[in-house]
């Protein structure tokens, strides 16, 4: 395979083990793994064996971001009427009725919308949670999407069993019996699901929440998942009312509940858990269970601020998550390391939380999180994911600490972005497919729902 040198960067940030950088950086790339990682001088003498070199000058060098939370379906319904407004529980009342009517085209056409905007803001690799299937929606319509943009994708098999008829949040509309999502859990597993390493696509179960399956669903996703050897996703301790719920219809706080049920462990990644307490945090820690840290959407429906400076002092798993576009209205995952940073510092002080420490969140954090120890920093062996942030920008210009910089002053976009040691992004402009089409797409699906709703 082609060898691709990086070169004269500002810095290299590798957000390896010691925290290393280096001034005048490079990076090598071979074999969709990292060959080699130093100053420009000290890989110089690769520069005659390489198939192409790519000049950094001016820009800082990262691993590609690591988002660990989406629900890319939502991509169409951003800043709708009636939910800007709302806490959890109202926004989900306002939004299912148009989820319903979603087709494969739409969801398609969404994940596509979602994932070039993850890619143009220097993400490489995305989770995303689908957990309702209407109008003949498989899980399969997203990771063909995500294979057109050329991204690492981890896609969730998600699901909803508990209508509004039997006590649960969504309409029964959009419920699921348990034994077909269970079969059709297995039948992603056994098409998509790679468990190697440098995979491109791997598979997760993942039931929506403790409010919209039921406790035998929990169970017996976290049996399935394991014997199938993939990770469990799900929600957990958004917000106030998921806790109130969680103490009325299960006699217990949401971290106890989880553990009771088997959604505890290196396997296991919960979204938000804003409301976690200390022992909650403890028990994370001690099981080694991650978390998806959702800042920009836990901002913008009120659900409070996350102890994130507790969990990760506590040894607890974090990754940064942007949410769905319905929640949060962005998908840029340097502007979840910001807001991360900004939240900590507004509650703890302003030596709370380090530029340094949100972007390690938004790399080798993420990667952890989902399980991929084979990526996340610029260490010879590791997968040859990065992207490289042109600095001479007007946003990012005026910054001293480039590092810093990245989270306090970010740029517009990336410049350059590889997965697998492949372009996806260059020049700021994606390589597969154009925004054009991109957009075009998902404005035809946004007519439809539209006129439907």
């Amino acid at each position: 395979m082609a060898l691709t040198l990086i070169r004269n960067a500002t810095v290299v940030a590798t957000m390896d083990d010691a925290g290393t950088e280096f001034a005048g950086g490079a990076v090598a790339m071979r074999d969709g793994v990292v060959l080699a990682v130093g100053t420009s001088a000290e890989l110089q003498p690769l520069a005659g064996h390489a198939d192409e070199i790519i000049d950094a000058a001016g820009c800082v060098v990262t691993p590609g971001l690591v988002n660990t939370h989406h629900h890319l379906y939502q991509t169409l319904t951003r800043a709708l009427p009636g939910a800007t407004e709302a806490s959890l529980f109202g926004w989900l009342k306002r939004l299912y009725p148009i989820w319903a009517t979603y087709t494969p085209d739409d969801v398609f056409a969404a994940t596509q919308l979602g994932l070039a905007e993850m890619a143009l803001s220097g993400c490489t690799m995305s989770s995303d949670h689908l957990y309702l299937f209407p109008n003949g929606v498989t899980l399969d319509d997203t990771i063909h999407a995500a294979q057109g943009i050329g991204l690492r994708f981890h896609a969730t098999r998600g699901s909803m069993s508990v209508g509004e008829s039997a006590g649960g949040l969504p309409p029964d509309s959009l419920v699921e019996r348990e034994d077909a999502i269970l079969a059709d859990c297995i039948r992603v597993i056994d098409r998509f699901h790679d468990a190697a390493d440098g995979a491109m696509v791997r598979v997760g179960v993942a039931p929506c929440s403790p409010f919209s399956v039921s406790q035998g669903l929990m169970r017996d996703a976290a049996l399935l998942a394991r014997d199938k050897g993939v990770m469990l996703h799900t929600h957990l301790a958004e917000d106030a009312d998921d806790v109130a719920f969680s103490l009325e219809r299960f006699g217990c706080r949401p971290g106890q509940y989880a553990e009771e049920l088997g959604w505890t462990g290196p396997d296991v990644w919960h979204a938000h858990c804003v409301q976690l307490d200390h022992g909650e945090i403890d028990l994370f820690a001690r099981t080694r269970t991650g978390v998806a840290h959702c800042p920009g959407s836990n901002c913008r429906l009120g659900s409070g601020i996350a102890p994130v400076r507790r969990m990760v002092d506590a040894g607890v798993k974090v990754g940064l998550g942007v949410d769905g576009s319905a929640s949060n209205d962005s998908g840029n995952l340097l502007g979840e390391a910001r807001q991360a940073l900004l939240l900590q510092r507004v509650t703890h002080g302003a030596t709370a939380f380090a530029a340094r420490e949100a972007l390690r969140l938004a790399t080798r954090g993420g990667a952890e999180v989902l399980g991929r120890s084979d990526l996340g920093s610029l260490t010879p062996g590791k997968r040859a994911d990065c992207a490289v942030w042109d600095m001479a920008q007007v946003a990012s210009t005026g910054a001293w600490d480039l590092v810093a910089g990245l989270i306090l002053a970010p740029p517009s976009g990336v410049r350059d972005l590889f997965v697998e040691g492949r372009a996806v992004v260059r020049d700021g402009e994606l390589v597969r497919t154009t925004r054009r089409a991109v957009v075009t797409a998902a404005q035809k699906s946004l007519s439809r729902l539209m006129a439907l709703a």
